[in-house]
């Protein structure tokens, strides 16, 4: 391996202390020991920042930041105040729900040392439930056409992909801190409770990409987490993330796309998340906004995504009844959101 340079790795969280401790413990398990971890607390109204502080006061590395909650809304603040902060030259993602393996950073600093023109490199990831006991599915596939934009070579073609969906677990990002500044530091657009995507979208256009076909950490997926409360309206704003792209960005034009293929696209995309948001609404107990929901599902869009409309009827008058759906998921062999 090249020299050693200091990576800095960003760890915004709010009310994580169930997952925190193994999260901080996947950082202190690296073997690349030049990192410096900024833990970034917005307003927790658990034990997160008692947690943090506790390692922070074992190990000089990990830095501990206490803010008045903004809320995902504004995450982007608070992603741009770890970079603020930041003495490394390089940045990495993690937030306090997810985790890595040991050779994370050691692998991709040396991806990124040996490739000069590559502006970031990501891995594989698996999602998993919130105690990590079942896994739901590892991504990025291998296996799809696209796949083979994933180094974003030519520099710009990795968009066939974010115009449609995000490939790149956000946890296995590693970027050079200098390309980000370039261009603004972390992005957040339409009111997405995100900046990982719209971020991808400017450093697309810069340079290259690594990708290292390797399992590299894990992000839970569970029913209360944030963006579970939101799939309506990222897919929304996906949406007006990709014609605000096709119809302003010189580099479209080699895409060979066009805005109906794009409107086909998210049309379907909207009956699906509206169903998904019923079903992650009637986990936490929210009967009356699922069924609204579910309405829109079953009835807007025109006649696309039948099955998925059948699902948010069966949605709708589980719902009626206080049923548990998640029971109904389980017996048919299907994945719950409520397994541990």
């Amino acid at each position: 391996m090249g020299k050693h340079a200091l990576v800095t790795i960003i760890t915004p969280t709010y009310n994580h202390e169930r997952y925190l401790t193994d999260c901080i413990e996947s950082v202190l398990a690296q073997t690349y020991p030049d990192w410096e971890m900024i833990i970034l607390n917005d307003g927790s109204t658990d034990r997160t920042a008692e947690i943090a502080a506790s390692y922070r006061d074992k190990d000089n590395r990990i830095r501990l930041v206490n803010q008045e909650n903004v809320g995902i809304f504004r995450l982007s603040e608070t992603y741009n105040k770890g970079v603020a902060l930041s003495n490394g030259s390089y940045l990495a993602i993690l937030e306090g729900d997810d985790c890595w393996v040991p050779e994370k950073l050691a692998l991709q600093v040396e991806a990124l040392q040996n490739s000069p023109a590559a502006v970031l490199c990501w891995s594989m990831a698996r999602c998993v439930n919130a105690d990590k006991s079942t896994v739901y599915y590892t991504a990025p596939d291998l296996q799809v056409a696209d796949a083979r934009f994933y180094n974003n070579d030519p520099v710009g073609s990795i968009m066939n992909i974010f115009l449609y969906r995000n490939c790149i677990p956000a946890l296995t990002i590693l970027l050079r801190k200098d390309v980000l500044q370039k261009i603004g530091g972390f992005k957040q657009v339409y009111h997405l409770p995100l900046v990982d995507l719209p971020t991808l979208y400017e450093l697309a256009g810069i340079g290259s990409f690594i990708f290292i076909p390797e399992l590299l950490g894990d992000w839970r997926n569970y029913a209360t987490q944030i963006t579970k409360t939101y799939p309506a309206e990222m897919t929304e704003g996906f949406y007006k993330m990709a014609l605000s792209f096709l119809t302003t960005n010189p580099v479209a034009s080699a895409l060979q796309m066009d805005d109906r293929e794009i409107d086909r696209y998210y049309t379907k995309r909207m009956v699906i998340a509206y169903a998904r948001s019923g079903r992650y609404k009637l986990i936490r107990k929210e009967y009356s906004s699922a069924r609204r929901d579910y309405l829109k599902a079953i009835f807007g869009y025109g006649l696309v995504e039948p099955v998925w409309k059948l699902r948010a009827a069966t949605g709708y008058f589980l719902s009626l009844f206080h049923l548990d759906v998640e029971g109904l998921a389980r017996l048919m062999g299907k994945r719950s959101y409520t397994e541990k």
